[in-house]
């Protein structure tokens, strides 16, 4: 096999050049930081009339500051050719004749190549969306820099960029490299909203997009936020807004003071500015000043009514104190936005696939098999559950709906739910009140008639849930509305005890939610012969309840009836003193059902039952998650471990930022470096997996990460 390369994933091409003529043809769909870098290399056989090969495979982290940086790369995996075939063999010796390195720039929405011929030159040139050629300037290097940076560094735990094939190098490795990277940052700051930002953000601002939150996901996850700081402060000169970036900083650098000072002159130059305002507020909250914060919430509304953000926050203001209704009734006005799939390559099919393992860590005895047997099944009612689903603004609205939930309790929640918005019983009784009375009352010419109808609740749904804004449209995703209804269809709502458990089990009743009256435009829109608008409502203290929101409380239902089935399941078989059983993915399952509904104790028995079971690397990460936060440093490392090993085996090389290497920095931070090294010494890993570990401690010492001097 002397085709493929030692380490490196491939995937090998039907017709050489077919994933260059893909991506050149999805160059337009890319929408915000585009998708990872794509390596194409073709290799040829010394052997006259033997057919070449085309491979490809997708990485980030590659310095790609010049077209010498991209060209070393590609230079570098002809030391990865399979040394089980030899240069001097005659029958079948392979090299690589040439290769393309493509990486996306995101600020020019161009594609910049390098193609290196072996041996031979190198040259770089710049695609466009029409797939015409031009010249790679001094200033589209430096955005192609940092556009890669931003990817290595965003894409580094994203669970949608975990696709096989996929290498993740360290983007920075030095204080040389870091200071480069600020430097690129600065220069490039005031673009950043052309790149886009979170999906639950509408509109991308100087302050809050991808080039921002990769600033400080980087500095944050290390708790190093000097460097930030005065990058900030260079910046804040320019646009009094950035204080909101600025004073985060000096708050994760136990600088509270200066944060206050600091916000308190930016607030006068920018009051109308939302980013300041939650900077003040999340501050505030973590004093306990709520009623503080309230006010500024409401005014961040105010300013900016149509960012889901400053509905959210006040909708957790409220939460905090513990004003059900008016939560509710805010959730109820956020704006809704289309959750947009992320820049992703589309490729044919390859011919085969080739995903090596490394020798070293398949004899480390660490790595263990991910889909074992039965425990990779689980039951269609779990499989079915449709919270996994949720994603964007959606996501976000049924956290905030959770934590409603865990506050007052499910029956509480019903109570506030029918006492702020109009149920369909209530509608149906009050059509039926004013059919009857419109047949009592004799027939006249309506355009005679009086118009004393009180004002109805589709005008009324457009307030503000505080009374102290205007309404504005919120606009509900019909795709994802769909894509939940179609979840709902497939779940059983029979809440009998599956025939399967060997003994009968109680169960406790969950009151499933009554359905919440549409609102009138859209019963109209769908072609009633007579609408609502005919008929006046009596309901004037309450609110049509969104359809999102609607779907989303029966959303919540099927979490809390297949969590209340489980621990009431579990409660009996322990006072039966019989083993309670489920298969590995079922307890993963039931782990992230856990955390969904805050009850992090329950989630972590789970997740602990799944790795008794077989491997999960979601498990491990959610594991690691909670160790850190206990200080349980054996537990925490183990955990990391795992979790390394695996990363590794798929090509994740990359250390940081990670979300183990955060978790490891926050150890850090609690016990010291120099305890920590001396406690995975003691752990007695096998050498490359120790080489493995030390890595991040080295990450530690280098960049001088909070705790590193002890």
């Amino acid at each position: 096999m002397g085709d493929i390369l030692k380490d490196v994933p491939e995937f090998f091409e039907n017709e050489l050049g077919e994933s260059i003529i893909s991506r050149t043809d999805a160059l337009g769909t890319f929408r915000e930081l585009g998708p990872p870098d794509l390596c194409h290399i073709i290799k040829a056989n010394v052997k006259p009339g033997v057919r070449e090969l085309g491979s490809y495979h997708y990485v980030s982290g590659v310095d790609a500051s010049s077209s010498a940086t991209l060209a070393a790369y590609l230079n570098s995996l002809t030391y990865s050719l399979d040394e089980s075939q030899s240069w001097f063999s005659k029958s079948n010796a392979w090299r690589i004749r040439s290769g393309i390195y493509c990486c996306f720039n995101a600020f020019s929405r161009v594609d910049v190549r390098v193609e290196v011929k072996i041996p031979g030159g190198v040259e770089s040139y710049v695609v466009d969306t029409n797939g015409e050629r031009h010249e790679a300037t001094a200033a589209i290097w430096q955005e192609t820099f940092l556009s890669a940076l931003l990817r290595a560094i965003l894409y580094s735990d994203d669970s949608y960029y975990r696709l096989a094939g996929y290498r993740k190098i360290d983007p920075i490795t030095s204080l040389s490299a870091e200071a480069k990277f600020l430097e690129a940052a600065e220069s490039l700051f005031w673009q950043g909203w052309q790149l886009g930002s979170k999906p639950e953000i509408q509109v991308a601002t100087s302050t809050n997009n991808h080039l921002t939150n990769a600033i400080m996901k980087y500095f944050g996850d290390s708790f190093r936020y000097g460097p930030a700081i005065t990058l900030f402060e260079k910046l804040y000169q320019k646009d009094p807004e950035v204080a909101a970036l600025l004073a985060q900083s000096y708050i994760g650098q136990n600088e509270e003071i200066k944060a206050v000072q600091i916000l308190y002159e930016a607030l006068k130059s920018a009051p109308m500015s939302y980013a300041l305002l939650h900077a003040q507020i999340d501050f505030l909250r973590s004093k306990g000043k709520y009623d503080v914060a309230l006010k500024l919430a409401k005014h961040a509304v105010n300013n900016t009514p149509s960012e889901f953000l400053t509905w959210a926050k006040l909708t957790e203001v409220y939460i905090d104190l513990e004003d059900y209704k008016s939560a509710l009734l805010t959730l109820n006005s956020c704006p809704m936005f289309t959750y947009s799939e992320r820049d992703m390559h589309r490729m044919p099919s390859p011919a085969k696939t080739h995903l090596p393992i490394k020798p070293e860590i398949i004899s480390s005895g660490v790595m263990e098999d991910d889909n074992v047997g039965r425990d990779s099944e689980a039951d269609p009612s779990l499989l079915r559950l449709p919270a996994p689903a949720l994603h964007g603004t959606f996501a976000k609205a049924y956290s905030l709906l959770t934590r409603l939930a865990t506050k007052v309790g499910w029956d509480e929640l019903l109570r506030f739910r029918s006492a702020v918005f109009v149920m369909e019983e209530e509608y149906r009784m009050q059509k039926a009140q004013e059919e009857k009375r419109k047949t009592d009352v004799p027939t006249h010419n309506e355009a005679d008639k009086p118009h004393s109808e009180t004002p109805t609740q589709s005008s009324e749904e457009t307030k503000d849930a505080t009374d102290e804004t205007n309404g504005e449209s919120k606009a509900e995703d019909d795709n994802e509305t769909a894509q939940i209804a179609e979840k709902l269809e497939d779940v059983a709502l029979d809440e009998s005890e599956p025939s399967s458990k060997p003994i009968e089990v109680p169960h406790e009743q969950l009151e499933k939610p009554q359905q919440a009256a549409e609102d009138p435009k859209e019963k109209a829109a769908e072609g009633n012969a007579q609408t609502v608008q005919d008929y006046s409502f009596s309901f004037s203290n309450k609110r049509l309840c969104e359809r999102w929101l609607d779907n989303l409380f029966m959303v919540l239902y099927e979490d809390l009836r297949v969590y209340t089935f489980w621990r009431t399941e579990a409660a009996h078989y322990r006072q039966q003193h019989m083993p309670y059983r489920k298969t590995g993915t079922e307890w993963e399952i039931l782990g992230d059902l856990g955390l969904r509904l805050w009850h992090e104790n329950e989630a972590k028995e789970a997740f602990e039952q799944c790795l008794d079971h077989k491997f999960s690397a979601k498990a491990w990460m959610r594991l690691l998650e909670i160790y850190a936060k206990e200080g349980n440093v054996q537990k925490a490392l183990l955990a990391a471990v795992k979790l390394t090993v695996y990363h590794e085996r798929w090509y994740h090389e990359i250390v940081y930022p990670t979300d183990i290497a955060c978790n490891l920095n926050k150890l850090i931070r609690m016990e010291g470096l120099s305890k920590m090294q001396n406690m995975l010494t003691s752990m007695n890993l096998p050498k490359p997996v120790q080489r493995l570990m030390t890595r991040y401690f080295d990450y530690g010492e280098l960049f001088q990460v909070e705790g590193y001097e002890f």
